[in-house]
């Protein structure tokens, strides 16, 4: 009886919290503005393939260069292919590749800067100055670097997303760890006798999570523009991929007898960076604490 009477305690808090957080992002035009245009490349991501009105390989020399029409909306490019169909299957490979890259790097950084930060001492000084390393250099030039000894593919380039975005998310975790460490609630977990992965996980890591969510759509964001400049230079995943960047490298030496090859890529890239940007504002100023009468 008592732990149903808690069930059903908790149900309306968890509701209420939503509802407070639904009203914040109401709140907030540009954050939920943001939201709509990261669902609507998510629904591209998702359905794109099925409801594209050719296959991005397809190609058709009778219909080379068409501009927009009732045919083909985004026009088509030197081989024929449908602009509008690669777009949006390109979306789902930019998710699939942005996506996994990010969320890997987010795991290990956060257990790379979990375990520095609350340890400190040595561990602390050797991963910390390994992170400063990879720090150092410039991520584009290291990503280059990376996929110049390894070979261009779709794996390699999700690898180099990992091994570029580690070293930001795990100094992000260390700082707040640094702080939160000190905070009454782990002092009295230590009192408590609790070991120091119970402090870690229960404890400090909730209270890691604002900061850590915010810092996941920052790094989401720079492995979109990544992955993309790395398909212009032809370092990232190879043709016939519907990649945007390599679609925009295609299209820059017929911009001026095709602009829509060129305009509708990168317009995709542009739109889903702004709309990821504006999310992860809105998630910092929506996740701080005492924002809600804003």
């Amino acid at each position: 009886m008592a732990s149903a009477a808690v069930e059903r305690t908790a149900r309306p808090l968890a509701a209420s919290g939503i509802f407070v957080y639904w009203e914040r992002l109401r709140r907030t035009p540009a954050t939920f503005a943001g939201l709509l245009i990261v669902l609507f490349f998510v629904f591209m991501a998702i359905f794109g393939p099925m409801v594209s009105p050719y296959g991005y390989a397809e190609q058709s020399m009778s219909a080379r260069l068409q501009p927009p029409s009732a045919a083909h909306l985004f026009g088509t490019d030197l081989f024929g292919r449908d602009i509008l169909s690669r777009v949006l299957v390109g979306s789902r490979e930019i998710f699939v590749l942005s996506g996994s890259g990010t969320a890997v790097a987010v795991l290990l950084g956060l257990s790379i800067g979990l375990f520095a930060g609350y340890y400190g001492g040595l561990l602390d000084e050797i991963v910390m100055r390994l992170m400063d390393v990879l720090l150092s250099v410039p991520a584009l030039l290291l990503a280059m670097l990376l996929l110049a000894m390894v070979g261009p593919s779709e794996f390699n380039v999700v690898l180099v997303v990992v091994i570029l975005y580690i070293p930001m998310v795990s100094r992000v975790v260390r700082s707040v760890v640094l702080d939160l460490k000190t905070k009454e609630f782990v002092e009295a977990a230590k009192v408590r006798g609790e070991t120091g992965l119970f402090i870690m996980f229960r404890e400090i890591l909730p209270n890691a999570m604002p900061p850590l969510i915010v810092e996941a759509a920052a790094r989401f964001s720079y492995s979109i523009f990544l992955i993309a400049s790395l398909g212009f230079l032809g370092l990232g995943v190879q043709p016939p991929s519907p990649n945007w960047g390599l679609m925009v490298a295609d299209a820059r030496d017929s911009y001026a007898l095709a602009p829509w090859m060129l305009i509708f890529p990168s317009a995709a890239i542009s739109l889903l960076i702004i709309g990821v940007s504006l999310l992860g504002d809105g998630l910092r100023r929506l996740l701080r604490p005492g924002v809600a009468g804003e």
